[in-house]
């Protein structure tokens, strides 16, 4: 690296002072909404965080925190926790979801990787399932990708592999089913050419079978375990294109809600239910609709319907779909490889770090803050607090739940001098927001604006500067919409309840006594997103961001 004129060494700024204490701050599922009574955050009691909208305009303002801005590949994506902390760590935008497995199976990485080398043990003497969605939307999986795989996976050893598909109609033409399927076929049919014994094995509309989401109705999910795992399901067909074709001519049928087919031999048996030793892989890149069958094929501990038989499988996802739980535990393509974070620069120019959050958030704060890397940068100037979350209970039991612990641990790490830099997590309204319980999600955001209250009282003491930011939405609307706007409700008249993250932007306020009375927010970025805070946040210690990093959202005027 140093070859190329590389340094880790940041210019000074020119016009900001070093040494003044920083407190970030990320409120977890904090972003901006119209105000209404399923606005949590409206709600609840937030008088500081109110007290930041509401005070100086030129210290407050909203970023893009879904989409591309989080290099996700449209901005029908919601933002989430991993990729937004990546960002507000990088500095800049990296390629996420679709584009990461495009990179990965154009490069053949994806066979390299642990998950590929964990399924292709099953190769020998097993089946390699494929489930998810036949399509080329691109929004939660594309037939091209697909196509890649089962090419891949042939050549490097699979002998049986059966194909569960969903098909569309949604973010495609509704009937343009029958075509996906007869490419796949045509496909399928080169293999068997080369003596590889592969099939559809089973089907099903995606919002009828498999691809529910937010745990809104199980049953969709139990219709795609009984077809795809144990081999049964209403409708038997010979071939898939038979499926589609006749399904698709019953009354008022369309692609998103064929009812569960599963394809039979000449005995009528069913030709790819899921045994022992087999591998599964589902292929959707878009986490929210594959989660609930990622749950139901990992869980040894699962309540939420009869799995009736449970295959010891290899199971991986196409990618991991949810980095707080770890789910799944294994999967084809890892995040992208993030150097030269913000993170590692500020400590590398002398910046005492100290980072903390609860369990549920604390590897936001920091693996990936830190570009999905483990560990410390140097251990001499860095310290990473995790408080333990509730176990055992669902969080809008105790909603609180540690923002007070974690708000405390900050005070005192400001307060004790040691440290140049204060970063948290406050986890309340994501986790909470996920619940769908709007009292308690109330208490929550009244419990992390308390929090923060404690963080920014301590750097008012020290002189220091703060920066609040959040990494996507959640708590500001907890209700599912019509393109209106309005409630949308459910069969008894109730409001459906929205659990998911939203495509809110953020907030993201600077202030504090030690901040050059100068500062102020420029306004000639096009669309500032969560990785314009990084090149911010080096300002605010006294340095230049790299040059290539999205550029800050601060500039100073001349007294």
């Amino acid at each position: 690296m140093a070859s190329s004129g590389f340094s880790w060494t940041l210019p000074d700024h020119p016009k900001l002072p070093k040494g003044k204490q920083v407190a970030v701050v990320v409120l977890d599922g904090w972003g901006e909404a119209n105000a209404d009574e399923y606005n949590c955050i409206h709600v609840a009691q937030t008088p500081v965080m109110d007290s930041l909208k509401n005070g100086a305009p030129e210290k407050w303002r909203l970023v893009k925190a879904h989409g591309t801005a989080v290099g996700l590949p449209s901005d029908d994506d919601m933002g989430n926790s991993e990729v937004g902390h990546n960002a507000l760590g990088a500095g800049r935008i990296f390629a996420q979801g679709a584009k990461l497995v495009d990179q990965a199976l154009a490069s053949g990485k994806i066979y390299e990787g642990d998950g590929f080398n964990y399924i292709k043990e099953s190769f020998e003497n097993g089946t390699l399932h494929l489930i998810g969605l036949l399509s080329d939307g691109g929004v939660h999986s594309r037939l091209d990708q697909l196509q890649l795989l089962l090419k891949g996976a042939s050549e490097r050893g699979a002998k049986k592999i059966r194909v569960h598909i969903l098909t569309d109609g949604r973010d495609v033409l509704d009937g343009s089913s029958v075509g996906f399927v007869e490419t796949l076929e045509n496909d399928l049919s080169q293999l068997r050419e080369k003596g590889i014994d592969a099939q559809i094995a089973s089907g099903g509309g995606r919002m009828y079978v498999t691809m529910d989401r937010y745990e809104n109705d199980w049953d969709v999910v139990k219709r795609g375990w009984d077809a795809q795992v144990l081999g049964e399901a209403p409708h038997k067909f010979k071939s898939a294109l038979e499926a589609v074709k006749t399904l698709r001519a019953e009354p008022n049928a369309n692609d998103q809600y064929l009812p569960p087919f599963v394809i039979v031999d000449d005995s009528g048996k069913a030709v790819g239910p899921v045994l022992d030793g087999d591998a599964v892989v589902t292929i959707n890149f878009r986490a929210d609709r594959m989660i609930m069958l990622a749950k139901a094929l990992e869980y040894a501990d699962f309540d939420k319907f009869d799995r009736v038989r449970v295959p010891k499988i290899r199971y991986a996802g196409m990618l991991q779909y949810d980095g707080e739980l770890k789910l799944p535990s294994r999967y084809l393509v890892s995040p992208p490889e993030i150097e030269r974070t913000s993170g590692e620069y500020l400590v590398k120019n002398g910046i005492r770090t100290f980072a903390c959050s609860e369990t549920v958030k604390f590897g936001h704060v920091t693996f990936f803050w830190n570009g999905n890397r483990s560990g410390y940068f140097d251990e001499t100037k860095e310290e990473y607090v995790e408080i333990p979350s509730d176990s055992g209970i669902t969080f809008n039991v105790a909603p609180k739940m540690k923002a007070l612990e974690i708000a405390e641990k900050a005070r005192d790490a400001i307060l004790s001098g040691k440290f140049d830099q204060v970063r948290v997590n406050l986890p309340n309204g994501d986790m909470v927001g996920h619940t769908g319980d709007i009292e308690a999600t109330v208490v929550a955001c009244k419990a992390a604006d308390e929090a923060v209250k404690i963080i920014l009282d301590a750097v008012e003491q020290v002189g220091g500067i703060y920066l609040v930011t959040a990494d996507h939405g959640n708590a500001e609307d907890m209700v599912k919409r019509n393109k209106a706007g309005k409630p949308l409700l459910d069969k008894s008249g109730g409001i459906q309840i929205l659990t998911s993250h939203t495509l809110q932007p953020v907030p993201v306020a600077i202030g504090g006594p030690g901040l050059h009375p100068g500062v102020k927010f420029r306004n000639d970025i096009q669309t500032p997103g969560l990785a314009n805070v990084a090149a911010t946040v080096m300002n605010l210690h006294g340095f230049e961001a790299p040059a290539d990093y999205e550029p800050t959202l601060i500039e100073v005027a001349d007294n």
